[in-house]
């Protein structure tokens, strides 16, 4: 039997989490259908346009993603704090963004004088609206319904566009969310839609490439990379932007059939501080999906995330110990 989602994504096990979403019909998602010979490449902008639009909404960031042709991956980072700190307004605000909110709050926005009792009510209505801009299942929920509504219109038809439920897998520590995000980030090159990354479509890292070589800050809707932990360090993904480059340049060669070329593990740092050797990332980088369950990390963080569910197992844990061991 399936889980209820709030037991699958706790932020008190890790703020990080990868959701993958299936279309449910034989037509694609997004490019060409052989079949039909109809193509829906341009839906692709539709999901990539509108996965961006909510990270500027609610207080959730983006790792990494790529639009496939029948599913979508997202790594996503929920960012409690931030929404901790939005005033009464701000909270209003985002959620009109997204909905038409009550008659009480559009009073609220429109400047009109609120009875006290109203004000009460906006505020605690509020406070449901915070805590559903933290959440993934919010999140998700406003992405594929979206772009259901919208595919749904253009064939004509009704009914359910994706599966039920979306897949999401927790990932516990530094080592599984560079792991995921480079699975994320290759998919178009394993797949042999993109020769490399950078020519790669609708993914994160195109996007990130993009950005430097137009010599910018990083993209400012996805987390940014902010190198190695240290004291001051501001919020970010704990690695160099040009260490995981390399790190995918010599991952996607390792996992292309046609290339020969090979560059020694020992050359990447970012593998010998993860305690990750090159033939375990290879298998990590073209089977992250398929090799865990709900929870990704070192085995202490599995087992930890365990006890404090009061469960007695946790499928895939196998994995983590082989993957994920120290030394």
């Amino acid at each position: 039997m399936p889980k209820p989602r709030k037991a699958l994504i706790n932020l008190d096990d890790t703020p990080y989490y990868h959701c993958v979403s299936h279309c449910v019909r034989r037509s694609f998602l997004c490019g060409d259908d052989p079949v039909t010979g109809k193509s829906y490449e341009h839906r692709r902008e539709w999901v990539e346009s509108r996965l961006l639009e909510l990270a500027g909404i609610f207080s959730i960031d983006v790792c990494a993603y790529v639009v496939m042709s029948n599913h979508t991956h997202v790594v996503l980072h929920v960012d409690r704090d931030k929404a901790q700190s939005w005033s009464l307004r701000e909270v209003v605000e985002r959620w009109h963004q997204l909905f038409g909110g009550t008659l009480i709050s559009q009073d609220f926005l429109a400047g009109k004088s609120l009875h006290e009792s109203q004000e009460t009510k906006l505020s605690q209505q509020a406070e449901v609206w915070r805590e559903r801009l933290t959440s993934i299942s919010w999140f998700m929920r406003c992405l594929n319904e979206y772009i259901a509504r919208q595919a749904n219109a253009e064939d004509g038809c009704t009914g359910r566009f994706w599966e039920g439920r979306f897949k999401s897998q927790a990932l516990l520590d530094e080592a599984a969310l560079l792991a995921c995000m480079a699975y994320v980030d290759l998919n178009p090159v394993r797949a042999k839609l993109a020769e490399t990354p950078e020519k790669s479509k609708h993914t994160s890292v195109r996007k990130r490439i993009r950005t430097a070589l137009q010599e910018k800050p990083q993209p400012v809707e996805l987390l940014p990379f902010v190198g190695n932990h240290r004291k001051d360090s501001p919020k970010g993904i704990p690695f160099a932007f040009t260490d995981y480059l390399e790190l995918l340049d010599w991952t996607g060669r390792a996992i292309r059939e046609d290339k020969a070329g090979h560059i020694d593990a020992a050359q990447l740092p970012i593998l010998q501080r993860l305690g990750l050797d090159g033939r375990a990332w290879q298998d990590l980088s073209q089977s992250f999906e398929s090799l865990f369950h709900s929870l990704v990390g070192r085995p202490d963080k599995v087992e930890a995330v365990v006890e404090a569910r009061a469960q007695h197992w946790a499928k895939g844990i196998g994995n983590c110990r082989r993957y994920f061991s120290p030394g």
